[in-house]
């Protein structure tokens, strides 16, 4: 099977997913932006060839590239795989281009575009938030008074939370309004008040091969608010529980109204006080901040391969059954500048053993990110074990005890 990898070598986890390509038995091709000589070595090695291209945002110079280079080299592609979401809408018009199956553009634009998303999803009788769509100041003015405070204002194809805001008045919209300038539309949203949990999926030819339920310990809206706030998300080990079926259900209803067929998807949803639950977004890719990784560890799995056996073969040859909750803390630097010190985690380590399943530090000195740009953190842990209880207070002590600092 020929496979076209879209950037193979960034963001984040792209590298372990190329692989997995070439593991499983693909001949894996990538484009990207970046020259061959400066992707990962382990990327290189899985390539049959990759496709250096001077702006990878220039959709319509990369599909022309892709088609004469395909087109001179005698190459068939049978898939085009993105999992990036800058990039979802060129794997589409490539995937037109070459005449690959896949999410076509208009699919694709559904998963990017908020309010279609949200428009799609209500045809189908899905429950969503209530919403508008807005491109100027006045009509999200207009769209408050419709809809009632309190609001979420988000950009229709943003991703992470970024730009996203909880407004709660008529002056507090007046005060973030500044800030959406650079932002093209935005989609004005009711506010759902409640727990905020994941519906991540490997499905293959629509079926269902892999699912996940994770819950937010921190809310990714209050995650882009303030640098102390460090991404945290737990994994639940037993899914067959009542308070996770209509979520579960809703994730199916989802997943058929927009057609998905085959790929990593990452849902999220609340769940109300009452009981109700509500749609939020998907995405057609994995989930960020090294949830894969805490999927992984819940399991003992390998889902980077897992994802590329079912693109490939239909198939997840690995056992998928749960054996551990998973706490994953994504630790981010308080201050700016370099590391200079790692406080808690010593003795985190020798209390919890074997319950730490990975973790990932800084060295010292180096550069902290930008926590409110694309950074989500500086460091990581992930903690497991089979009692959600003792899972969410391990978790909890690492949120708490655990600081990286620089200055």
């Amino acid at each position: 099977m020929n496979v076209l990898m879209i950037s193979p070598g960034y963001p984040g986890t792209m590298p372990a997913f190329t692989r997995a390509l070439a593991q499983v038995g693909a001949r894996v091709f990538g484009v990207g932006d970046q020259p061959e000589a400066w992707l990962p070595i382990g990327v290189r090695d899985a390539l049959v060839a990759h496709l250096h291209v001077p702006d990878l945002w220039d959709d319509r110079d990369v599909v022309g590239r892709v088609v004469a280079e395909a087109g001179s080299a005698g190459v068939r592609f049978d898939r085009v795989e993105c999992l990036w979401e800058p990039a979802m809408l060129l794997a589409a018009r490539l995937r037109e281009a070459l005449g690959v199956p896949g999410l076509g553009v208009e699919q694709t634009i559904a998963f990017r575009d908020k309010d279609r998303m949200k428009a799609v999803l209500d045809a189908a009788g899905v429950r969503t938030p209530r919403h508008a769509r807005a491109r100027t100041a006045d009509v999200v003015r207009l769209a408050s008074r419709e809809l009632g405070f309190p609001l979420i204002v988000k950009p229709i194809a943003g991703a992470g939370a970024v730009n996203t805001h909880r407004v709660d008045s008529a002056e507090a919209l007046e005060a973030i309004l500044p800030s959406l300038r650079g932002v093209d539309e935005v989609s004005v949203e009711e506010f759902i008040e409640g727990d905020e949990l994941t519906f991540d999926t490997i499905c293959a030819n629509g079926r269902i091969l892999y699912e996940n339920v994770a819950v937010y310990r921190t809310r990714p809206i209050e995650e882009k608010k303030h640098q102390w706030v460090s991404p945290c998300a737990v994994c639940l080990r037993d899914l067959d529980v009542d308070a996770l079926g209509g979520g579960r259900e809703l994730g199916r209803a989802v997943l058929d109204a927009m057609g998905f067929r085959t790929g990593f998807t990452h849902m999220e949803w609340f769940r109300k006080r009452d009981g109700e639950v509500v749609f939020c977004e998907i995405a057609a890719r994995p989930p960020g901040v090294r949830l894969v990784d805490a999927m992984n560890f819940a399991s003992d799995i390998d889902l980077y391969r897992g994802w590329a056996e079912a693109v490939c073969t239909g198939r997840i040859s690995q056992s998928t059954e749960r054996r551990y909750n998973t706490g994953m803390v994504a630790k981010r630097a308080q201050g700016a500048g370099r590391v200079r010190r790692i406080e808690g985690l010593e003795r985190l380590v020798a209390e919890f053993g074997s319950c730490i399943a990975g973790m990932e530090m800084p060295e010292l000195g180096a550069v902290a990110g930008n926590w409110r740009a694309a950074a989500p953190a500086d460091g990581w842990v992930i903690v497991r074990h089979p009692d959600l209880e003792e899972t969410y207070r391990l978790t909890d002590r690492v949120l708490r005890e655990l600081e990286i600092l620089a200055g």
